[in-house]
């Protein structure tokens, strides 16, 4: 979805033919696997980051197409909303010093943006739910304004027959709302992490990406406030999969936002026939080009947003690789809290794929998918079930278990131990003092009253400071 389209009128005959490809397309994935013409050696990884314009006043500041023409800069590209905007990380080999690397690019990246948004009298911000966002910002009049956004709008609502998008929420409040339009979407940003693993191994490492969600996005959790509503940790879960969901996959009782529908048994080309088999084509657009480019089985995955994500790439000498998007992590609280997560998602995940017995063999699917749940709602007092049948607290089960692991697989990928302490550091000291960004939020709040002008203010202030959230101050 991160491409341009050239219509948003689609007839009959454009669904027939994108239908007639996307079979054609995954049929021809599963013998391109299964003849190893998929990248099975490197471990690769990169990263997306959504962000959020602001005013003076902390409002959402609607202007991203004229900061993105005066900043030029082909790793910041638009995205739903006119107050978003989304970074990229260049791919890095996952050995060595690869962490610091992405960590200098993205402080030099924000920094230039920081510039760019100080110029236009405005700033960013890092953070899952914005506390000072409006109901009345989520409004078509703040729509980004290319084609696919309205093209997505419109074939969303037309898949849930004109019936509005209905948000209810049930946390430490309730919040319910009501929309006509898909940018209640726009409420949430996230960082998501891109995991090119070596073919024949990735359903291993996918699987032990489902395992990691829930601890996942329990420490890294920053989204507590929607509407000025005290909601979930990471309130940015139940808010996409509400709005995204179109309701034509009713019937295949598929959802376009999910935890997914199991593990992958035997081959990552399941997902890709589920895709087909259970999801109507949103966007019909068809592309001209060979086959084996597997255009349209791309563009359709790009339109099923799996916590999950399996994604199919090419290399510059046009080798296919598969990676994982782990979406499950919110934006923020600053540079360094993000690439810790990073560091923690990529040493686990190799560490569990290259263990000897599969891990999920010892965890069910549903527990898993329980799991998350329960980590989205109660961030680090979460409980959860391990791999040994027994519950934890989140913050006992990274101290004792995940860390340890993730420092074990940076070791076997060859990341340097001086950014493996570095990281896995920064982790242990959050995980012991309870103090993530939905924690630090909810402190604050709790300190000084509901003021969530105040709340954002310092919050952006500790954000400049480029400190990790356990050492801000309340």
């Amino acid at each position: 979805m991160g491409q341009e389209i050239s219509t948003i009128e689609f007839s009959a005959e454009d669904y027939a033919v994108f239908q007639a490809h996307l079979r054609q397309e995954t049929a021809l994935l599963g013998k391109m696997l299964n003849s190893g013409n998929f990248d099975d050696q490197a471990h690769v990884t990169g990263f997306e980051l959504e962000a959020w314009l602001l005013d003076h006043n902390h409002f959402p500041a609607a202007i991203n197409t004229t900061f993105l023409e005066r900043i030029n800069n082909p790793l910041v590209v638009p995205e739903l909303s006119r107050f978003n905007i989304e970074l990229n990380g260049t791919p890095q080999s996952l050995q060595g010093f690869a962490l610091s690397r992405l960590e200098a690019e993205l402080s030099n990246t924000w920094r230039r943006c920081l510039h760019v948004a100080h110029e236009l009298e405005a700033t960013l911000i890092m953070i899952g739910t914005l506390p000072t966002l409006r109901n009345a910002d989520l409004c078509l009049a703040n729509i980004s304004p290319f084609k696919r956004y309205v093209a997505l709008n419109e074939q969303v609502l037309k898949a849930r027959g004109g019936h509005p998008i209905r948000l209810d929420i049930q946390g430490r409040e309730r919040l319910i709302v009501s929309h006509h339009d898909v940018m209640l979407e726009a409420a949430t940003t996230s960082f998501q992490v891109h995991l090119q693993a070596p073919a024949k191994q990735f359903q291993r490492y996918f699987n032990a990406s489902l395992l990691l969600s829930a601890p996942l996005v329990a420490i890294a959790a920053n989204s507590p406030f929607l509407f000025e509503k005290s909601l979930w940790d990471e309130t940015r879960i139940p808010v996409f999969e509400q709005v995204a969901n179109t309701g034509d996959d009713a019937q295949s009782g598929a959802q376009r936002v999910s935890f997914g529908s199991g593990y992958i048994s035997t081959s990552p080309e399941e997902c890709f026939q589920e895709n087909l088999a259970c999801y109507p084509v949103l966007l019909p657009i068809n592309f001209h080009g060979e086959a084996s480019e597997l255009q349209h089985l791309r563009f359709h995955n790009g339109t099923i947003w799996r916590w999950n994500r399996p994604l199919i790439g090419f290399d510059a000498e046009g080798t296919a690789h598969l990676r994982v998007e782990h979406r499950v992590m919110p934006a923020g609280p600053s540079i360094i809290d993000m690439i810790a997560n990073a560091a923690l998602y990529l040493g686990t995940t190799c560490f569990l794929a290259n263990m000897t017995a599969p891990p999920e063999a010892d965890l069910s699917f549903e527990t898993a998918r329980d799991n998350f749940y329960l980590a989205a709602r109660h961030g680090l007092d979460a409980q959860l079930k391990w791999l040994d049948g027994k519950q934890y607290n989140v913050r006992d089960l990274l101290l004792d278990e995940l860390l340890p692991m993730a420092a074990e697989g940076l070791k076997m990928l060859g990341i340097a131990q001086e950014d493996s302490h570095r990281y896995l550091g920064i982790l242990r000291s959050r995980a012991l003092t309870g103090l993530n960004g939905a924690a630090w939020q909810r402190a604050y709040i709790d300190a000084h009253g509901r003021d969530f002008f105040r709340l954002t203010a310092a919050y952006l202030e500790h954000q400049y400071s480029g400190m990790p959230v356990h050492e801000w101050a309340i």
